[in-house]
């Protein structure tokens, strides 16, 4: 429950067992909730992760995990019991908790959300590195045919030179020219 305005936010353990709840939130450091477990119409995620109720209560961080979202609260802010519906103010897109039934509710949050900054970030460095490495490839191609190209009419220019110097009885210095390969 929030623990400002007292309404539900996670129902845990989902799809786990507690002893999985637990090992997850002791390794992280806080509480660590999946998609299943959130009460997705209590809970707003903004983007780049941070979270709050929809009583303006700070939460905490989605920061996701394997490919699923993970959201990290702190404990402070779901410490709290739940308040009746007098005490509330009236938001028809909150579930009361007297009107919340634990055992029968189903989280509609998506397994990835999307909304986390480090995934931004991952998916910018990845286009840039890709656009980067596409015109370096397309630099060494044209380096590589326009060298090719000057090669062809240097020995191009030299076969002829010679074929010039045989008609009119002489010969090429090769020393000169540098050759023909």
């Amino acid at each position: 429950y929030d623990s400002v305005c007292g309404i539900p936010l996670f129902v845990a353990p989902r799809g786990r067992t507690f002893d999985d709840f637990a090992a997850e939130s002791i390794y992280h450091g806080w509480p660590s909730f999946r998609p299943e477990e959130i009460v997705s119409e209590n809970v707003k995620i903004y983007n780049g992760g941070r979270m709050e109720s929809k009583c303006g209560t700070h939460l905490g961080h989605n920061l996701p995990d394997g490919g699923v979202d993970r959201y990290c609260i702190d404990l402070v802010c779901m410490a709290g019991m739940a308040l009746s519906s007098d005490e509330l103010v009236s938001n028809d897109s909150v579930i009361l908790a007297s009107d919340f039934d634990a055992s029968s509710y189903t989280s509609s949050a998506e397994q990835w959300s999307g909304k986390n900054p480090a995934w931004t970030r991952r998916v910018i460095i990845s286009s840039c590195l890709g656009v980067l490495m596409f015109l370096v490839a397309v630099y060494f191609l044209y380096s590589t045919l326009r060298s090719k190209r000057a090669n062809t009419n240097f020995k191009s220019a030299l076969v002829e030179d010679k074929s010039t110097a045989k008609q009119a009885g002489g010969q090429i210095d090769l020393e000169k020219t540098g050759g023909i390969s």
